[in-house]
This record gives C-alpha cells, sequence and structure tokens, in this order.
C-alpha cells in the first residue's frame, strides 16, 4: 500500500502554468524527496497529489487507482505542514485524536492509537501537556503524531521542518528518518533545503520551473547530474562552475567541478589568489580567484595554512570534471 503514480500532471493558475508536465512513479514505503529553489512548483505538486489543488490536466494513481477526483479526507494520505497547526487549548493527547474523533471512530481503537503513536514519538511523558509548554520539536513530534494515527497510505511532509532552528532541525530530520525505518510507510517530503534532501532521500526529485530536471538516489544525482542546474544545485558548497577558455578546451559550453576535487599543487595548470577562507573544523573551504576572474571554491584539510591575498597554484582532477553543451545538458563519455 502507498504506491503513487503521477500521469502527465499539469496544473496552472489562469495564464499562467505552474507544473507544465510531471510523470513519476513513488514505490511502496519509498521516502521521496521533492527539491528545488522558491517557486519551482514543488509544494503545488505535493498539493495536487494530497488533493488541496485541483488538476489542470493529467491524472495521480494511489495503487493503481485513479483518485484525481476523490476528495482529500478520503485518498488515504496524511499531511504535515510547515505550521504545526495544533489546537493550543487541547492537550497533545486530544490533538493527536482530533482526527480519529471527527471520524466517529470507538473510543477504545482512539486510545491505542493514540499511545502507539505517543511511543513512537516519546511523547508518552506529554500527553496531558498543552502546546504551549512543549519545545518546537515536540510541537512538531505532535503534528506528526496526528498523522500516525490516522494509519495513512502514505505521508506527505511539506518544509515541515523550516519553523526550527538549526540544531533542532538536524535533531528532527534523523527523527523522521528514524521514523521511516520503524514505519516502513510511503513518504514524500518538500524541501528547499538540499542537505535535507541529500540526507533523508531514498530518491529525491529536482524540480526546476515546474519541470522535473531528475530524479535518482542522492549519490547518483550528486556523481551523475544530468544538467547544469542540478550540478549546481546539489552538493555544499555547490559545485563550481567553469565558462569559457577552460570549457573550451574540453569541447564543452561548460565544465563543472565540486570543491572536493580539486588539489592544491605546488605547480598546476589554475592558478589563482585566495580571497577569503571558510574555517570549520575538519574542513577549510577556499574562494579563490583564478587568473582570468572566474571565483571558485576549493575544500582542503581543516588546518590548511592558506591565507587572503596568497596565490595558489590548483590542479582539477579531469576524470572528475563533467562537461555540459549549449543546452546546458550533460555530456556523457
Amino acid at each position: 500500500m502507498g504506491r503513487i503514480t503521477l500521469r502527465n500532471v499539469s496544473k496552472s493558475f489562469g495564464d499562467v502554468t505552474v507544473i507544465p508536465n510531471a510523470s513519476l512513479d513513488i514505490g511502496e514505503g519509498e521516502f521521496v524527496v521533492f527539491v528545488g529553489p522558491s517557486g519551482c512548483g514543488k509544494s503545488t505538486l505535493l498539493r495536487l497529489i494530497a488533493g488541496l489543488e485541483d488538476l489542470t490536466s493529467g491524472a495521480i494513481l494511489i495503487d493503481g487507482q485513479d483518485i484525481s477526483a476523490v476528495q482529500p479526507a478520503k485518498r488515504g494520505l496524511s499531511m504535515v505542514f510547515q505550521s504545526y497547526a495544533l489546537y493550543p487549548h487541547m492537550s497533545v493527547r486530544n490533538n493527536i485524536a482530533f482526527p480519529l474523533k471527527m471520524a466517529r471512530m470507538a473510543t477504545d481503537e482512539i486510545d491505542r492509537r493514540v499511545k502507539k503513536a505517543a511511543a513512537t514519538l516519546n511523547l508518552t511523558d506529554y500527553l496531558d501537556r498543552k502546546p504551549g509548554q512543549l519545545s518546537g520539536g515536540q510541537r512538531q513530534r505532535v503534528a506528526i503524531g496526528r498523522a500516525i494515527v490516522r494509519e495513512p497510505k502514505a505521508f506527505l511532509f511539506d518544509e515541515p521542518l523550516s519553523n526550527l532552528d538549526a540544531a533542532l532541525r538536524v535533531n528532527m530530520r534523523v527523527e523522521i528518518m528514524q521514523l521511516h525505518q520503524d514505519l516502513g510507510a510511503t513518504m514524500i517530503y518538500v524541501t528547499h533545503d538540499q542537505v535535507e534532501a541529500m540526507t533523508m532521500a531514498d530518491r529525491i526529485v529536482v524540480l526546476n520551473k515546474g519541470n522535473i530536471e531528475q530524479v535518482g538516489s542522492p549519490l547518483e544525482l550528486y556523481n551523475r547530474p544530468d544538467t547544469l542546474f542540478v550540478a549546481g544545485f546539489i552538493g555544499s558548497p555547490k559545485m563550481n562552475i567553469l565558462r569559457g577558455g577552460e570549457a573550451a578546451r574540453r569541447s564543452a559550453a561548460a565544465i563543472g567541478i565540486r570543491p572536493e576535487h580539486i588539489d592544491i599543487v605546488a605547480a598546476g595548470p589554475w592558478q589563482g589568489r585566495i580571497l577569503l577562507t571558510e574555517h570549520l573544523g575538519a574542513d577549510t573551504f577556499l574562494h579563490v580567484e583564478l587568473t582570468g576572474g572566474d571565483k571558485i571554491v576549493v575544500r582542503t584539510p581543516g588546518d590548511f595554512a592558506g591565507r587572503p591575498g596568497e596565490g595558489v597554484a590548483l590542479s582539477p582532477q579531469e576524470q572528475r570534471i563533467h562537461r555540459f553543451d549549449e543546452r546546458e545538458k550533460a555530456i556523457r563519455t
């Protein structure tokens, strides 16, 4: 249960087309992340699956059944939003139980499901508290608990960690990944943060202006980007992109190379000047201006002693260089 298929899905708001044509298969039990910059259509695509927006054309299937015209409440999906949307006057227990009470489920079954969800999310000791007595991470777990008790075919997460600080985001990221392992449920997760996408996903769907640029595992996208957009979006720091002479020497319109695939050498084909250094403990990132004006980032060991203003010789690892044509598509050899 929980296989989701999109067939030639499109969505327009008046004369503005947000999703031109999207087709995608999500397998049962997969953790799939929709990622892309703001305005790329990822949340709209999620809302189409949830039924919160009507399709302009195409079809959405769950377990082979066309649910395009089915009401959201009858699709068997649970959605977790960026806003916790908890009832402040209700206890954690009653917030989690609310959708089951609305469905007029038997009291003993509600109690069983609430206790099970609370145990899964480490909320058992907080069931009698109000949302105002909880931390941001705990409130988000309550919102997830409210989704769990419905025992849905799939979970839909719409940027659920955006309101949390950096440390809490890391913790909640791990908790959601553990939840996926425990439940084995299909999950679709929307984020603009490619680090979240890389660390959480079985497969990533990269969207750009409503189009699906590439679908694949995190390492597939990192090591073999199909387009210049994916190359520049996936990875932190992002891939260095060079045009002009360096690309022309390799019969390409543009080339890309990741910061960790550039070596500092005594004498090399690239000469540059260090603009600034970012010391992050295990790694130091050098921001370098090459002769000719291109600016790149180089990943070095954390104890690298280079200082701003100093010259540096660099050698790109040729086998790690990605080539792209005039259409910004990868050139495969």
